[in-house]
């Protein structure tokens, strides 16, 4: 058989794979040992014989297994009609890599799997040509081996796992004098040069963990963090009180989250009679209009100034506009930048608090002689 056929043969047992239930992922170390029955191949002119296997290996995945593994076997050669060469020896061992696909189900004792190997063998040989010159000799060498088979292994539910194995091994050994097809002996006529023998493999063993099973720490189930401590929105209201999640920056929001018109109350803020001077009492109410705008620097505000209903409508407006001025110079000169302010926008008589009319003294009513902040946005 051809090297190169043989590798993709193996790669493909290697890419062959079936959905399967995965055991619990065991990965400790485990030693394995075998015995079998090597069927050798007849061009080698060897009989038949038994062969052991030492090794050590462990599951790197829940299904895949990597193991390391010694043989030996020692077959008497196939001494033909005339039994030449029956008290020479023949004898060989090797180291593989194999690699294991199992399938494993759960609930189920015996489990399949495929292998594929890699590894090197050791032949020592010896032989009787005579009339050859050089007989008798003596060969030791070694080579390449590859192996692709399958088998069925049961799981590590007890202290020892037991493993049955067929196996294909094609060993490339293309010096050894059944190899070279040497000339007539012990009844055999001259045969091709071979570049491998391929020899059949049956074993059964055992697979033994080393050390106690790892049991895995119970894991707790996550814990929701509380919403009390949450604040996803940052709007300074936590997860459990927040009825509006979706909070923008620069929005008044209220204790339950949610945005709120921001209302500045210049209640307070009026002037005495056909004046537009700021009276004391409205002083201390512009101070906190001030900190509340300094607060909220995205709020926009029109100053607008109104009057009471005595006098011309004419006077009446201007008067308006300049308590309106009045308290626009107050908040700039105090800090508040005047591209915040709109105004300042006299309405004179036109939006009374109080209609009273123009009787006199009955116009002269305080409540409508006043300025006020209304917001813009």
């Amino acid at each position: 058989m051809n090297k190169k056929l043989l590798c993709v043969a193996m790669l493909a047992g290697l890419s062959w794979a079936q959905a399967a239930s995965a055991q619990e992922f065991d990965d400790r170390w485990y030693l394995t040992g075998s015995a079998g029955y090597n069927s050798q191949d007849d061009d080698r002119r060897t009989e038949d014989t038994p062969f052991v296997t030492l090794g050590l290996g462990k599951f790197i995945s829940p299904n895949w297994s990597l193991d390391g593994e010694l043989n030996y076997q020692n077959p008497s050669f196939d001494g033909g009609v005339a039994g030449a060469n029956d008290d020479l020896n023949w004898s060989q061992y090797g180291l593989s890599v194999d690699l294991r696909r199992h399938f494993i189900s759960e609930g189920r004792g015996w489990n399949p799997y495929i292998v594929a190997g890699l590894g090197y063998q050791r032949s020592e040989e010896e032989f009787d040509a005579f009339p050859n010159p050089n007989s008798p000799g003596e060969r030791k060498d070694g080579n390449f081996a590859a192996k692709i088979g399958a088998g069925i292994q049961t799981t590590f539910d007890k202290r020892i796992a037991v493993r049955a194995e067929l196996a294909y091994r094609a060993d490339f050994d293309d010096s050894s004098f059944a190899a070279e097809g040497g000339p007539d002996w012990g009844g055999y006529p001259h045969q091709q040069e071979e570049s491998y023998f391929g020899d059949i493999l049956a074993s059964v063993g055992v697979v033994i963990p080393l050390g106690a099973r790892a049991v895995a720490e119970p894991v707790a189930p996550p814990v929701a963090p509380n919403c009390a401590d949450l604040d996803d929105d940052g709007d300074g209201v936590n997860n459990c009180n927040d009825k509006c999640p979706g909070s923008q920056a620069g929005q008044t929001i209220g204790p339950d989250g949610c945005p709120v018109p921001v209302s500045i109350d210049l209640k307070g803020v009026n002037f005495d009679f056909d004046k537009s001077t700021l009276r004391p009492d409205a002083v201390a109410i512009l101070s906190e209009a001030t900190e509340i705008l300094k607060r909220y620097p995205d709020l926009r505000v029109e100053v607008a100034g109104h009057t009471d209903q005595c006098g011309k409508d004419a006077y009446n407006q201007s008067l308006s506009e300049r308590r309106a001025s009045a308290v626009y110079d107050y908040l700039t000169s105090n800090g508040v930048d005047a591209a915040r302010l709109t105004g300042p926008n006299g309405f004179g008589e036109s939006r009374p608090l109080e209609d009273l009319g123009q009787a006199f003294p009955a116009c002269k009513s305080e409540k409508n002689r006043r300025t006020e902040l209304n917001v813009q946005n």
